[in-house]
């Protein structure tokens, strides 16, 4: 196809067009075209068909119920849970009997006590991260990530979770990491130190199951220790199941959690993480479905 050269008038300044301009605009667009017989044939379009997978659906998740087996203890739960709280027995035993046959007291105190404030610590980080980053996909910490981002839809499960299968994964690790030190050292102040972090850290889902319990159903003595701030507190702890869910990430004792909210500290993690790899945490979009609360319904009490 070819386009025809148009009245000169098209080369003039809009400015200076005269009084017959709008027959002279109107010849701009007006175009002949002559047609020319290609010699060589168009390619010709090959269309191959393609299988095309049809999109996936998407299986909502069913909500826990009561006896659901996912919420019970198996035995390889509890042989977890008493090798755990084994070797960290025996740290906590290799501390009182060395400081009691060097009469050293205070260091292992001290250090027993830096190990109760770092576990809290350390939940709050190890909270923050599931909370935020990955899905049931990630490989190693996938059921944890699982299991806490759908903890803000049912936080009550929780509560229904048997003892055994609330702990045993912290369990493990508890094992492979204390067990070589009860075996290399024998040092009053190391093991005052890994024996109380490391039993804050496997106990710290059950304070945290405790901080969603109802006062009148929980133990006296777990009630004094919440209200002293020995253990995280329910009104601290229910702060973090409220928009913007994004605080109060820490469960042991919830001594850091005024601070690392007030400083920020974990929102300059989130910026930092993002800028250098890219990855946005779950916390920065709009609260969903899976962030609201499915209040327990008495149909969620028995199996379906």
């Amino acid at each position: 196809m070819s386009i025809l050269p148009q009245h000169k008038c098209l080369t003039r300044s809009p400015t200076h067009v005269p009084n017959y301009h709008h027959l002279c605009l109107r010849r701009l667009v007006i175009c002949s075209a002559t047609t020319t017989k290609s010699k060589t044939k168009p390619a010709q379009l090959v269309t191959e068909p393609r299988l095309v997978n049809p999109p996936t659906s998407v299986t909502p998740i069913a909500p826990p119920v009561l006896n659901d087996r996912s919420l019970q203890s198996t035995w390889s739960h509890r042989i977890w849970v008493a090798t755990g709280c084994t070797t960290v027995l025996i740290s906590l035993a290799k501390a009182i009997v060395a400081a009691a046959d060097s009469h050293i007291w205070l260091q292992p105190i001290l250090a027993g006590y830096i190990g109760y404030i770092l576990a809290d610590l350390g939940s709050g980080v190890y909270h923050w991260g599931i909370d935020n980053f990955g899905d049931a996909s990630t490989p190693i910490f996938g059921a944890q990530i699982e299991a806490f981002q759908g903890h803000h839809k049912w936080p009550w499960t929780i509560t229904r979770r048997q003892f055994a299968n609330n702990l045993h994964a912290l369990a493990r690790a508890v094992t492979f990491c204390v067990l070589p030190i009860d075996l290399a050292f024998n040092d009053p102040t190391i093991h005052a130190f890994v024996s109380v972090c490391s039993g804050c850290i496997m106990f710290s889902q059950q304070f945290h199951a405790w901080a969603h319990g109802t006062k009148s159903k929980l133990p006296p003595l777990v009630v004094a220790m919440q209200d002293v701030g020995l253990l995280v507190s329910r009104a601290q702890h229910a702060a973090h199941h409220r928009p913007p869910y994004n605080n109060n990430y820490c469960i042991v004792s919830g001594v850091w959690n005024e601070f690392l909210d007030q400083q920020k500290v974990f929102e300059a993690l989130e910026m930092i993480l993002y800028f250098q790899l890219g990855v946005r945490p779950r916390s920065w979009s709009e609260p969903t479905s899976d962030w609201t609360e499915e209040v327990e319904a008495p149909s969620q009490v028995t199996v379906q």
